[in-house]
């Protein structure tokens, strides 16, 4: 049971005039009441007031100190007797104050609490907790809130109205708002504003520009009037009503100024409508930080990170906002490399990151896969003292399990206090990128023991990891429960890893059926994962049906024309393989080439095939072929079957020796010595050849190597084997 304040001890009974020695302790203790901060220093200084009886004129102001920990506070209220009465001034700063708080649900009941305990309010008590009901959506409370207005007389008061009006406004009650306007007996430019904005957080529109004619008969619109229906479309992505509203503001001869032009940009930005949005922002002569910021985002959007690289350099004042937007921009658009840089300088610059920052850095760095660099930014959310924060604690799960830790993810789940639904699912899916499926589906049952119910991001993990493994009948319960017990209903990802279940197992049949009898139309990532399955198992003619599908979605894709390219090459079609490989250089299709990053140090190396652009390539061709002749002893031959170009035998093997993944490793093992780990990151799926040539090479120099390709991890223990059984 939680600890609760000490009543406090009876008041002294009055004494004679105060010493000058008494009144020195208590201004003494008043500013010790004022230098306390923290919690622990309110409860000392709680402490000191029970002690002391001659300290308990002070509760209220330890009362008032302790309002930015709004549950202590209230603690503390409850125990307040009815003869400490604080002056209708004390009461409203109280009341200000915790409208300001984050915390509004406690803030609420803090109000609650001092109408219990007979505080004296006013009509200036009845704005700020009205606005508290309404950020917190509290329509109950905010409904009392007026009731107790309209019992003392304070209806209508201009002020209490509005703040009335946006309270039933932002519970969705926009009649009961309108009600509200309706009766007003002078409306001032704020209530139009707040009436206004009801209608477009509603998302009604035309009713907005309704009420902007109607007041044009009494009230000029301002410049508040238009920021407020832009905010709306651009909230709403509403362009067309954007149009009409900006074109009314040149009509009226509004002029422009500063906030409305953002709300502009703003509006054109997030509509999609760039180019307007870009027209707009140079013609400002003073940018503010808001507009660029703006104008960063909407460009990350819409791909364009030069244009957004070139918005951020020409920023001359940046705050935590704008840094953490061209962060977010490299993070999402595959450049996670310049979203660490971006962070890097943000914090040399001085500006200390907040927790969205965090998340955003922490993507980046699972996205690049480097464990080095991981750990760094996990010892700088531990310093900043993000540690606690349960997004953040969900998104390291995440990042270490890409970065191959499976050890750190597992130390971060453990030490978690709480853990939630996306806590749970960050953890079975890091077991099955892992290929641990065992540790996934007993995750899954712990989940379920702690009573915390799996969502269909839960399900993809346990059917991802089922696939992963060929559990085929544990797949299958997996779906069907999450069908019949949860209720949930299957989404393309379910059926993409059905397909996949099947597919991997060699019951290519059975997924065939999945994807002619799913609810919804398969998409290329389901077509292309029965493609691959027959690629696998040597279902040829079921697999260029599967590729010519894929091709009917997306034209472009390389995988499909490479596969049919290669079903002709098998066939020793050579003409065949010409025409289509002719066809892919007419359009511009070009197969994605391998490429492998190992991190040493502080920096990362990429190779692609055949790559002799590094530095030291020479020495790093030199190992290769001494590491080709070493698992050669353990049995390693080159396998061609998949170099499906028509040249001799010597020039299939010189190709598939190149394959980047060996050049990564080779140069891992000159660099890392004889001791530690070797981490490599490949952007295709790993092949068979390598798969061979790096499980004997991890037991000849007994080094544990941990690959992530594509869709999986493969960690080589240093016996010879590998995590995925030989099942991927």
């Amino acid at each position: 049971m939680a600890s609760c304040p000490m009543p406090l001890a009876p008041p002294p009974a009055p004494a004679a005039t105060a010493t000058a020695s008494q009144r020195y302790c208590r201004t003494k203790f008043s500013g010790v009441i004022s230098a306390a901060v923290s919690l622990s220093q309110l409860k000392q200084v709680h402490a000191q007031i029970l002690k002391s009886p001659s300290l308990n004129h002070h509760f209220l102001q330890l009362l008032l100190s302790s309002l930015s920990f709004p549950s202590y506070a209230l603690s503390l209220i409850s125990y307040l007797p009815h003869h400490y009465s604080p002056t209708f001034h004390l009461t409203n700063k109280i009341i200000n104050h915790l409208s300001r708080s984050s915390d509004n649900r406690n803030a609420i009941l803090f109000f609650q609490a001092m109408l219990r305990k007979d505080f004296p309010i006013d009509r200036f008590s009845f704005p700020p907790m009205i606005k508290t009901a309404s950020k917190a959506r509290a329509l109950d409370e905010g409904r009392m809130f007026h009731a107790l207005a309209a019992k003392l007389g304070y209806d209508s008061d201009p002020f209490v109205e509005t703040a009335l009006m946006g309270m039933y406004g932002a519970c969705g009650l926009i009649s009961d708002a309108r009600f509200l306007f309706d009766a007003m007996s002078h409306k001032d430019i704020v209530a139009w504003n707040i009436m206004i904005d009801g209608y477009c957080q509603s998302q009604l529109f035309d009713d907005a520009l309704a009420l902007l004619e109607e007041m044009k008969s009494g009230v000029e619109p301002d410049e508040r009037i238009f920021t407020t229906i832009l905010s709306g479309c651009a909230r709403f992505k509403k362009l067309d009503i954007g149009k009409s509203v900006h074109e009314l503001i040149s009509r009226s001869g509004t002029v422009l100024d500063s906030q409305l032009q953002t709300a502009l940009v703003n509006m054109y930005a997030n509509s999609g409508a760039m180019d307007l949005a870009q027209t707009l922002y140079d013609k400002m002569k003073i940018k503010n930080v808001v507009a660029s910021t703006v104008m960063i985002t909407g460009h990350s959007r819409h791909g364009d990170i030069g244009a957004a690289r070139l918005v951020f350099d020409e920023m001359v004042d940046k705050d935590l906002v704008c840094w953490s937007a061209m962060i977010s921009c490299y993070a999402e658009s595959d450049h996670p490399q310049e979203a660490l840089k971006i962070f890097d300088q943000m914090q040399q610059n001085g500006i200390k990151p907040d927790q969205v920052t965090m998340l955003s850095v922490i993507s980046a760095c699972a996205h690049l896969g480097a464990l080095h660099r991981a750990k760094q930014i996990h010892e700088t959310v531990v310093r900043k003292e993000f540690g606690r924060a349960l997004p953040i604690n969900n998104a390291l799960i995440d990042m270490y399990a890409k970065c191959g830790s499976l050890h750190d993810a597992s130390e971060v789940f453990i030490r978690m206090h709480h853990k939630n639904v996306i806590s749970w699912s960050s953890m079975i899916n890091a077991f099955a990128v892992h290929g641990d499926a065992a540790n996934a589906l007993k995750h899954f049952t712990l989940m379920k023991l702690e009573n915390v119910e799996p969502n269909w991001i839960t399900f993809v993990g346990v059917l991802y990891a089922c696939s992963h493994a060929g559990l085929v009948v544990e797949g299958q319960k997996a779906f069907e429960s999450m069908v019949e017990e949860y209720r949930i209903t299957p989404k393309l990802e379910h059926y993409g890893c059905l397909v996949d279940l099947y597919g991997r197992a060699n019951h290519i049949r059975k997924a065939l059926q999945i994807v002619e009898t799913m609810p919804m139309a398969p998409n290329v990532v389901i077509w292309g994962s029965l493609m691959g399955a027959c690629w696998i198992h040597g279902e040829f003619d079921l697999g260029v049906y599967a590729a010519k599908q894929v091709l009917e979605l997306d034209p472009s894709h390389d995988g499909a024309h490479i596969f049919l390219s290669n079903a002709y090459a098998k066939e020793r079609w050579w003409e065949s393989v010409g025409g289509l490989r002719g066809l892919m250089r007419q359009r511009g299709i070009v197969k994605e080439r391998g490429c492998s990053a190992i991190e040493v140090g502080d920096r990362i190396h990429e190779f692609l095939t055949g790559d002799r652009r590094h530095e030291r390539a020479d020495e790093i061709y030199a190992k290769l072929y001494q590491v080709v002749e070493k698992v050669k002893q353990v049995g390693y031959s080159p396998n061609t079957g998949g170099v499906l170009i028509d040249v001799d035998e010597d020039e299939k093997e010189a190709v598939v020796i190149g394959h980047s993944e060996k050049l990564a490793l080779c140069y891992g093992l000159i660099e890392k010595g004889e001791e530690g780990c070797i981490r490599i990151i490949k952007n295709l799926r790993i092949c068979e050849d390598c798969h061979k040539f790096v499980k004997l090479a991890s037991g000849v120099f007994k080094r544990e190597i941990v690959i992530r390709d594509r869709s999986r991890f493969h960690r080589f223990g240093g016996d010879g084997s590998c995590s995925c059984g030989d099942f991927w």
